[in-house]
């Protein structure tokens, strides 16, 4: 959605194609190759409206010639051995068959998230969609993919931590595709030290993991001494260390990844902060109608011209009204990092170009917001709502 003059236009999604995960599993996505006979498949759809402004730098696509090449490819067979639990139980991936069989009529919800079976995103995917059907991707930008050609219908991805805190890959990837946020989901994180059955903790000298899952774990992890490699997610490592079974490798995952792989939980709760919750967004190809029933959250960006007190400026339309903010997040252009400006006869002056992201507590029903808004678009350089949707107060 964007924001421009005197009207407020709820975008329809526009497809981009940037390459895919690129990992060989079994449980994931991957659009990376074609599919026999199948030719480069595109999705093409028209838009309802159109877009109220020419897009930032960032929006653009950062390889034209590399998305046209963007296909679906088959995954190969599960090749792994060693497993204590049978992955044909586990969600399958997307195929050819899915493209004639989806069903329209909401019987059949599918939904991407980034990472293998038993990962933290799944688990926030469930908590959102109790009955969904969930499918696992390789990287962020596969699960936007899924959800802009029609594969899934929505996608659940994390967009902040309380410990970690911004996940700012997906930050960047909001302003480069045309999906809404149409929810939000706030997961408690219970980190678990998982190994192989009939493994005590004290023989083992190794654990894996995701690198931020790793550092949330520092001080259980170093009063073991145990030695810590990086792996792409957490459930992934509950995998590896499944199909691998050294005995004296552990992995920090969650609970339900150990069931699913079966792995034994040797210790539970070992995150140094008791109090980790991580924020998902739900993304959709079509915004949700906001109402005032219930209390709202609504996500925009923009971007704002040099000069003395903009950014309070800014801010102020806000507090003007008495609207929460509950976030404010600065990502600098990618494609323009610098500004020069014009400064004295000496010379010019060079700035950082920055996009801002801000989370406030008000619907778009409400008059205050649109007030808000048409007052921050009258000095604003580019203007978008990302989505007006539901807080999720339940943990």
């Amino acid at each position: 959605m964007a924001l421009r003059a005197n009207s407020i236009i709820w975008g329809q999604g526009v497809p981009s194609h940037p390459h895919l995960g690129t990992k060989n599993s079994a449980c994931r996505l991957n659009l990376r190759r074609d599919f026999h006979g199948f030719g480069k498949w595109v999705c093409c759809c028209s838009t309802l409206g159109q877009r109220a402004i020419t897009p930032v730098e960032d929006e653009k696509p950062l390889n034209p010639e590399a998305e046209s090449r963007s296909g679906i490819a088959r995954t190969q067979g599960n090749e792994s051995t060693g497993f204590h639990k049978d992955l044909n139980s586990l969600p399958r991936p997307l195929s050819a068959n899915d493209l004639s069989s989806y069903s329209s009529d909401g019987s059949k919800v599918r939904v991407a998230y980034q990472g293998v079976p038993g990962s933290y995103s799944e688990d926030a995917a469930l908590k959102a969609y109790p009955k969904c059907e969930t499918v696992p991707c390789d990287e962020f930008e596969a699960a936007f993919q899924a959800v802009e050609l029609w594969l899934v219908d929505k996608a659940v991805l994390p967009i902040e931590n309380s410990v970690g805190g911004s996940i700012h890959r997906n930050y960047d990837l909001l302003l480069r595709h045309r999906l809404h946020i149409v929810g939000e989901v706030q997961l408690a994180v219970n980190h678990c030290l998982l190994g192989l059955p009939g493994v005590r903790k004290e023989e083992l000298k190794r654990v894996l993991s995701h690198p931020q899952a790793l550092d949330q774990c520092e001080m259980a992890l170093s009063k073991l001494g145990l030695i810590r490699i990086s792996a792409d997610d957490t459930a992934g490592a509950a995998q590896t260390v499944a199909s691998e079974g050294i005995r004296d490798t552990g992995a920090v995952a969650s609970a339900r990844a150990a069931a699913i792989y079966g792995l034994n939980v040797l210790e539970e709760r070992i995150q140094d902060d008791t109090d980790n919750i991580t924020r998902f967004m739900i993304l959709a190809r079509e915004p949700i109608i906001p109402g005032t029933e219930r209390p709202y959250k609504t996500s925009i960006v923009f971007s704002l011209e040099e000069g003395p007190g903009v950014l309070f400026k800014a801010l102020a339309v806000f507090a003007l009204r008495d609207i929460n903010l509950t976030k404010i997040e600065s990502r600098p252009q990618r494609k323009r990092p610098l500004r020069v400006v014009d400064d004295s006869n000496k010379g010019s002056a060079k700035y950082f170009d920055y996009l801002f992201y801000i989370d406030f507590e008000a619907s778009m029903a409400e008059p205050r917001a649109q007030f808000a808004l048409g007052h921050l678009q009258e000095f604003a350089r580019f203007l978008r709502v990302l989505g007006c949707y539901p807080l999720d107060t339940a943990l």
